[in-house]
């Protein structure tokens, strides 16, 4: 199949939705007052045998809004320094345009009617992408408000393990601790685990109507 190409079988497999793993890093938990520093997104694919697989990468460095708290035991966890010069971060509408513009266009190209935001912890990330989209009043946006696909729960029930590096060396997926906690990477190995669990689950299409009921 084609490296760009979205088979319409995935639209079968979730109901019309569009997986999408999405992973940020922030200045602290709460997030109505506290910073977006970084959002990654990939989106998955499907191929002629429904075998789910990661699709395209996108992610940005965002600049905290005005007055967002940056709590100091946080940027310490994360290792993100806001003031970086070689950053290069956008505003939260900037790098909200950056990563959801393909997502967007993911699900129409699947035949899918909307995303589904797939995150470890999905809560804590749909809390921050819904608050950014708030905030800069960003148009469009391809996910469904509350529903999520959420790995910590699939991967205790596949493998007994909650946290993100357990699950992933448990289902034998290489980990490098010196990556974590960076935004692309969790969101790289959360599609990974997503896929592993999905494919261990054989599913039946309707091979004559590609449109999910």
């Amino acid at each position: 199949m084609n490296d760009n190409a979205y088979n319409p079988l995935i639209a079968q497999r979730f109901r019309g939705f569009l997986p999408i793993i999405i992973d940020v890093e922030t200045g602290g938990f709460n997030a109505q007052t506290d910073a977006l520093l970084e959002i990654a997104a990939v989106t998955l694919r499907m191929t002629d045998e429904g075998i789910l697989e990661p699709a395209e990468s996108h992610a940005s460095h965002v600049i905290p809004f005005d007055g967002a708290n940056l709590d100091p035991k946080a940027l310490a966890f994360n290792g993100i320094d806001p003031d970086h010069p070689f950053r290069e971060a956008l505003s939260e509408k900037e790098a909200l345009h950056k990563v959801l513009t393909p997502i967007r266009h993911a699900v129409k190209e699947s035949g899918c009617n909307r995303a589904i935001l797939v995150g470890h912890n999905a809560f804590f990330d749909l809390g921050f992408l819904n608050a950014a989209v708030e905030r800069s009043h960003f148009k469009r946006n391809p996910f469904h408000p509350f529903s999520t696909f959420d790995t910590v729960s699939l991967a205790g029930l596949a493998y007994g393990q909650t946290v993100l590096a357990k699950a992933v060396q448990c289902a034998e997926i290489e980990w490098d601790n010196s990556q974590a906690h960076s935004a692309i990477y969790d969101a790289g190995k959360t599609a990974e685990l997503f896929c592993q669990i999905v494919n261990s689950w054989p599913f039946a299409f309707e091979t004559s109507n590609n449109s999910p009921p």
